[in-house]
């Protein structure tokens, strides 16, 4: 198939190594071609308006921006990009997460030689694409929320909250974060301070020990 007919795809994680395999599993197929990479979320972002690709493939820990905040940024800015997360993480709140986030599939690095190539088919038949585990969550979250008459609940910090408090936790100072969310240093200590606040803590210490309990970085 020629190129200009393939899915082209941006490749993120912040492992060169993962990059590499990953994508020796994809340029075999005549029908994808890896047309950008990036090593973290922020770095995802920037290359998807450069190359406008029809499919992203994301890691969920990476640095700046995680994967499920760079897929929420991704299906804002462009609505039509079908987006996969590709992790180690066989978790629940992950899944439900990256769902959330406007991902349409959840693929386990364990298995991605099996299951990638055709998540990647699937994602762009604008079909979703799961793990046998994540059919079970899914099962199972939906009986219990129907036995709980659907009650969810609220996110205890917003979207830009938890992307300052990443950063934080990260050892960013708020110079770095105001620039690296082209925002003004005001604004991000405002925002520091109704995250103490909200969370009940007291230092950025305790935001980072948050940080890590929330998934936003890695222990």
């Amino acid at each position: 198939m020629p190129e200009e007919t393939a899915t082209r795809i941006l490749l993120a994680d912040d492992h060169a190594l993962v990059r590499r395999g990953v994508r020796l599993i994809l340029d075999g197929e005549p029908d994808l071609t890896v047309v950008a990479e990036a090593g973290d979320g922020a770095e995802a972002i920037e290359a998807a308006r450069a190359h406008r690709p029809d499919l992203a493939i994301l890691d969920i820990a990476m640095p700046r921006l995680t994967g499920l905040q760079a897929a929420r940024e991704l299906s804002r800015i462009q609505p039509d990009l079908r987006i996969l997360i590709l992790t180690m993480y066989d978790n629940e709140q992950y899944f439900f997460a990256a769902l959330k986030a406007g991902a349409c599939g959840y693929v386990l690095k364990s298995v991605a030689d099996r299951d990638l190539v055709e998540a990647c088919h699937a994602a762009m038949r604008g079909e979703p694409f799961l793990y046998p585990g994540a059919v079970n969550a899914l099962i199972r979250n939906y009986l219990d929320r129907a036995r709980e008459d659907g009650a969810v609940p609220e996110r205890a910090i917003t979207e830009r909250e938890e992307e300052i408090l990443k950063l934080v936790a990260e050892g960013h100072t708020s110079q770095q974060i105001a620039d690296i969310l082209v925002i003004s240093v005001k604004t991000v200590e405002r925002h520091r301070a109704n995250l103490l606040q909200k969370l009940g803590l007291k230092d950025r210490l305790e935001l980072t020990r948050y940080a890590i309990r929330a998934g936003l970085i890695e222990p």
